[in-house]
């Protein structure tokens, strides 16, 4: 692979995963002062990734049988129902936060939210997949794979400035579930889900 075709494939990532650094920023907010909170993230992050990822390269191998395109939008329903749960969570325990303060951040909730926002990303995939060959598609993977920890970076860089860190802490409780509300109906009415 040459510097153009991996300039291509990092500016393909970025372009389909900046959304993602709002989302980890929660996370990491939502994990502050926990120990291990960066490694959960970065796991979670790449499982659901790489589940991304291995969903792009079967459907564009000819097994789109097993995903075929109109079930993507349907991803949206794991972020509206994770967030649902999240807020009536924050809800039922009013302004008590010390429920949550001991229970550290799950790796299979990071995993989970990761691939259902980046589901979209498997329609816009496996074109440049189809189209840049066999060989290259391995290239883009290894890429795609080690750009996820400057991500992951990036998001822990942005959650913990002093104002952004000071707000994420305050609002956090509100704004994790509401984002997440949000991000699963923007997929599912951007994808025409349910008809919408």
């Amino acid at each position: 692979m040459n510097v153009t075709s991996i300039l291509q494939a990092a500016g393909l990532f970025f372009a389909t995963n900046v959304d993602d650094i709002i989302v980890l920023s929660l996370f990491f907010a939502r994990g502050a002062g926990r120990r291990g909170t960066t490694t959960r993230i970065l796991a979670g992050q790449y499982l659901g990734f790489g589940g991304i990822l291995l969903a792009s390269v079967v459907v564009t191998f000819g097994a789109g049988l097993f995903l075929p395109d109109s079930a993507i939008p349907y991803f949206g329903l794991i972020p509206l129902l994770l967030g649902l749960y999240a807020a009536w969570r924050t809800w039922r325990r009013g302004d008590d936060e010390d429920e949550v303060a001991d229970k550290p951040l799950s790796v299979l909730l990071v995993a989970a939210v990761t691939f259902a926002n980046g589901g979209d990303n498997i329609g816009v995939y496996v074109p440049v997949f189809l189209a840049v060959g066999t060989g290259a598609v391995a290239a883009f993977c290894v890429v795609f794979l080690g750009l996820v920890v400057v991500l992951v970076a990036a998001a822990r860089f942005v959650a913990t400035r002093k104002p952004v860190a000071a707000a994420l802490e305050r609002w956090e409780h509100i704004l994790f579930p509401l984002v997440l509300i949000l991000l699963g109906l923007v997929i599912l009415v951007e994808g025409g889900a349910f008809g919408l």
